[in-house]
């Protein structure tokens, strides 16, 4: 199986536009900081993004900095990952959102060597006996085959959620897709506190604080101590929580 890191990205969020090429952390903008994490990894990583014009600096960006990326579909997201996996020669998938700049590579590093010699057609991470992809921590991604999303495609409507939430219908449908899950750190359990995806402006604040503060600590740091700086600065906590209540997933 070759595996490989696709990264769903857009310019065109409306709670935040163009977030994605936004400052980070120093000269690093929120992608780039994510990509440097990412290939850490030592698989191919390419950068999903789609055909509108809205994305053409994106592309351009990713170009110039000798990133892969492909173009494909705007409202069809499946399909853009399908079609992006089989130009790129791949077809066991870990799947990114490129707005979790926390993104931990080690877990992205967990799910390869799981996929490597399992048989499932997806593997994900769980906290809170639920699907990481669903909570506000921003650390984890989730591996699917592309032969999964190939059977999605096939059985699902166009315009349905399926189509826009690439995995949403593999996790949701245990009886006829084969997942496993590999528990987050007992540390997260029972922890609802944590956001640091990236949606709002108060997000990317939040976010930015807390890395910069971090990698002056230590140019390594961990999800530990990612958890244990938070639990110092109960007023980005405070933030957080505001965050997430009034961004339900």
């Amino acid at each position: 199986m070759n595996i490989g890191i696709i990264i769903q990205a857009r310019m065109g969020s409306t709670r935040l536009p163009g977030k994605i090429l936004k400052k980070f952390y120093g000269e690093y903008m929120l992608l780039e900081t994510l990509l440097n994490n990412l290939h850490k990894v030592g698989v191919k990583v390419v950068v999903a993004t789609s055909v509108s014009e809205n994305n053409d600096e994106l592309e351009a960006f990713l170009k110039e900095k000798g990133e892969l990326v492909y173009r494909g579909s705007e409202n069809d997201v499946l399909d853009r990952f399908i079609q992006a996996a089989e130009a790129n020669d791949i077809d066991g998938i870990v799947r990114i959102c490129s707005d979790n700049p926390f993104m931990d590579w080690h877990g992205v590093v967990q799910l390869v060597e799981k996929a490597k010699t399992s048989a499932a057609d997806y593997i994900g991470f769980r906290v809170n006996n639920t699907p990481s992809i669903l909570s506000h921590f921003g650390f984890w991604g989730e591996f699917v085959t592309i032969d999964a999303l190939k059977r999605v495609y096939t059985t699902t409507e166009l315009g349905s959620p399926a189509h826009e939430h690439v995995t949403f219908h593999v996790y949701k449908h245990p009886d006829e897709y084969t997942c496993e899950w590999i528990n987050c750190p007992e540390y997260l359990q029972n922890r609802e506190d944590i956001r640091l995806t990236i949606d709002t402006p108060e997000d990317l604040v939040n976010a930015q604080k807390v890395y910069a503060e971090l990698k002056k600590q230590d140019e390594n740091f961990t999800l530990k101590d990612v958890v244990n700086y938070l639990d110092l600065h109960q007023d980005i906590k405070e933030s957080m929580l505001t965050n997430i209540s009034r961004n339900k997933k």
